[in-house]
C-alpha cells in the first residue's frame, strides 16, 4: 500500500526533488528545535541551582517541547498549504475515528514487544551480564534539574500533561511519518526514507535521556519505535491510527509528573 501522504507527490524530479528536500529540511529543523529547547530549559534551572545537570527531568523537558511542537505543526501546514493541502487532511480518518483508535491500542502492543528488546539489547551491548544491575543507574541522574517545591511541580506537572500528549504526538507523526517520510519516499525510495526518519526519530530522545548510557539505549530504541511505526503508517496508509497509539502513550509517561507531586503533597511518600 502507499505510503500516507496528504498530497501525491508529483512524477516530474524536480517536484520530487523538493519535496525530498523540504523533508530533510523539516527533520533537521525538528532536531535543531528540540536540542535547542532542552538546552534552554536546563540553563534556566542551572541559573536557578547551579548544580543542575544536563538534561532536565522529564517533566521539564517536555514543558521545553511546547514551543517545539506547536513550531513543528507550523511548519508542516505551511508545507502541505504551498502543496495545496493541509494538516486536517493529513490526519483524516479511513472511517472512522472509533475504528482507528482501535488499531492504536493494537499497534501499542506490537511495537511495545521490539522497543523493549531493543532496550535490553542495547542494556546488554552497554553492561553484559550486569545490564539489570545497571538499570538504577542509567535510567536515574540524582543531579537532573528538578522543582524542588512540590506544589510547583504539581502545578507545572499538570500543564506539562495537558500540553505534552495532545501536542507533541500530532507534531512527532507529522513531521517523521507524515510530511518527511512520504516525500523522502517520493525523492529516493521507501525503505531508506523509513530508516532516516527512523534514526531522526530516534535521535531526538537523546536529548531527554538522563545518562549518557541511556542516549544510547534512548536513540537504540526509539528508532526501533520509529522503524516500527513507519511501517505501520506505510502499510496503513493513513497517519491517524499511530498517532493516537503515540497519544496514549504519551498520556502514560507523563502522567507520573501529576501523580508523583500529589502522592508527596497528601503524604503518600516523602519528598
Amino acid at each position: 500500500m502507499k505510503p500516507v501522504t496528504a498530497q501525491q507527490a508529483s512524477p516530474v524530479g524536480s517536484a520530487v526533488g523538493r519535496g525530498g528536500q523540504r523533508g530533510a529540511w523539516l527533520l533537521l529543523a525538528r532536531l535543531g528545535m528540540v536540542a535547542a529547547a532542552t538546552v534552554a530549559a536546563w540553563l534556566i534551572m542551572r541559573a536557578l541551582d547551579d548544580t543542575a545537570a544536563f538534561p532536565p527531568d522529564p517533566m521539564l523537558a517536555s514543558l521545553s517541547l511546547i514551543p517545539v511542537n506547536i513550531a513543528s505543526l507550523l511548519l508542516v501546514s505551511r508545507l502541505l498549504k504551498s502543496e495545496g493541502s493541509s494538516l486536517r487532511s493529513l490526519f483524516a480518518p479511513r472511517r472512522s475515528v472509533l475504528r482507528d483508535a482501535g488499531w492504536g491500542l493494537l499497534w501499542i502492543a506490537v511495537l511495545y514487544i521490539p522497543f523493549v528488546l531493543a532496550v535490553m539489547a542495547a542494556m546488554w551491548v552497554l553492561h553484559g551480564s550486569g545490564m539489570f544491575d545497571a538499570f538504577a543507574t542509567v535510567f536515574y541522574d540524582p543531579d537532573a534539574a528538578t522543582i524542588a517545591s512540590p506544589v510547583w511541580s504539581l502545578v507545572l506537572g499538570i500543564v506539562a500533561v495537558v500540553t505534552f500528549a495532545p501536542l507533541n504526538a500530532p507534531a512527532e507523526e507529522a513531521v517523521y511519518r507524515g510530511y518527511a517520510q512520504s516525500r523522502l519516499s517520493a525523492s529516493w525510495s521507501p525503505w531508506p526514507a523509513m530508516l532516516v526518519c527512523s534514526l531522526a526519530f530516534g535521535a531526538q530522545h537523546a536529548f531527554f535521556a538522563p545518562t549518557t548510557d541511556a542516549m544510547v539505549v534512548y536513540v537504540v530504541a526509539f528508532a526501533v519505535w520509529g522503524l516500527g511505526s513507519a511501517l505501520i503508517v506505510r502499510a496503513q496508509g493513513r497517519l491517524l491510527p499511530i498517532t493516537i497509539a503515540h497519544l496514549i502513550v504519551n498520556l502514560m509517561t507523563s502522567s507520573p509528573a501529576v501523580v508523583f507531586p500529589i502522592l508527596v503533597l497528601t503524604g503518600v511518600v516523602q519528598y
